[in-house]
């Protein structure tokens, strides 16, 4: 029977290669979770998701939680099952969302009330609620309740909103259901405090969680204040246990947290680009609907081994754009989680091998190069 663990492979600075054990199979780190965020990853066949190299998928509480239903999905065998993902799942916990999209939301210390975006129809989330639905989705691994702070934030509203997430962070765990394969993980949170940020990780470390999050950031704080964020935290962090950066992010914001110690990402980023014609490559992002790819006959990257890259021009991807067809957001969907997992390979065997900061600054040079459009 499987244990939820971590192993530290190894290390290149702050820089971590490990491997985290589920209920469902192994994930290897630094790992980027596509998001599927409805029991799908829009476009994507899940064996598509599969053969990019991902290993793990997001699930969202707050949409799943309104429809189908978290219910109905255990009914149907849970979310693995449902929708044909036999890899690990994360699952949030609903706070972000709750906050975002909800209509009339009320926040008290107990939980936060809200009207649903979909209908109108009254809700209630607590940290209990939370977890008896990540836990009828039958996610490998589930996020402590918290409210998101927003940003900007005054010291004394990051604080407020921290130690509610605490309260609410002790609650999550003693409502947790412990099974083995399955962990928990606690969320830090403090805005862009260092002292915020340190007093919520000594809380959470005192509770004891399965892996532990940095939430809170990619809100509008920037690069710079982002990685100071880090740089303050992750050293706070057990270094036997996973470290999983919330909602970043673009390839330059996940080399940068790599190197400052995180593990584990996730973002809408690469999926929505591909509804949206834009390409990550190596060289920066390409916009498919710009005319100037109308006549290219070469492929979006070169060596990149999806669909997209191996079986089409540019300029049948611009026609597939242009003219609204719906293979060209799957194929530029594709292209872009491929490019993602390629990352993190790379990133992976560049740790293992000791050359990490060698990696970062080869991939830095080539984004620096400009004007990918026109190579």
């Amino acid at each position: 029977m499987t244990t939820f663990s971590f192993d530290l492979l190894a290390t290149d600075g702050n820089a971590r290669r490990g491997r985290v054990h589920t209920a469902h199979g192994v994930i290897d780190t630094p790992a980027f979770m596509p998001v599927g965020t409805a029991g799908t990853v829009k476009a994507m066949m899940p064996g598509s998701v599969a053969a990019t190299g991902a290993q793990i998928v997001l699930g969202n509480t707050y949409h799943l939680m309104l429809r189908p239903g978290a219910e109905r999905v255990a009914r149907l065998g849970g979310l693995h099952k449902f929708m044909n993902w036999p890899g690990p799942i994360l699952t949030d916990s609903g706070g972000f969302q709750v906050m975002s999209l909800a209509k009339l939301r009320k926040l008290t210390e107990d939980g936060v009330t809200f009207q649903s975006h979909h209908d109108g129809s009254k809700h209630h989330l607590t940290p209990e609620s939370s977890m008896q639905i990540q836990h009828l989705l039958d996610a490998d691994i589930t996020m402590a309740f918290d409210e998101c702070t927003p940003f900007p934030a005054t010291l004394e509203q990051a604080a407020d909103s921290m130690r509610l997430s605490m309260r609410w962070a002790v609650r999550s765990k003693d409502a947790f259901v412990p099974r083995p394969g399955y962990g928990l993980f606690g969320i830090v949170q403090g805005g862009i405090y260092p002292e915020l940020r340190a007093e919520s990780a000594k809380a959470l470390i005192e509770i004891g969680f399965d892996g532990y999050a940095v939430g809170g950031l990619a809100v509008g704080e920037g690069q710079e204040a982002m990685f100071a964020t880090l740089e303050a935290t992750t050293p706070l962090l057990p270094a036997d246990r996973p470290r999983y950066l919330m909602g970043v992010g673009r390839p330059s914001d996940i080399i940068g947290a790599v190197l400052r110690g995180i593990d584990m990402f996730d973002c809408v980023m690469p999926t929505r680009s591909g509804r949206t014609a834009q390409a990550f490559t190596k060289r920066g992002t390409v916009n498919l609907r710009n005319a100037r790819h109308q006549d290219d006959p070469r492929p979006l990257e070169e060596g990149c081994a999806c669909p997209a890259c191996r079986d089409h021009s540019r300029a049948y991807l611009h026609h597939l754009i242009r003219s609204e067809e719906i293979l060209g957001p799957m194929l530029l969907t594709w292209h872009n989680i491929q490019a993602f997992q390629d990352l993190m390979l790379g990133l992976r065997s560049a740790i293992a091998e000791g050359r990490v900061a060698t990696f970062a600054a080869e991939a830095a040079a080539l984004e620096a190069l400009g004007d990918v459009e026109a190579l």
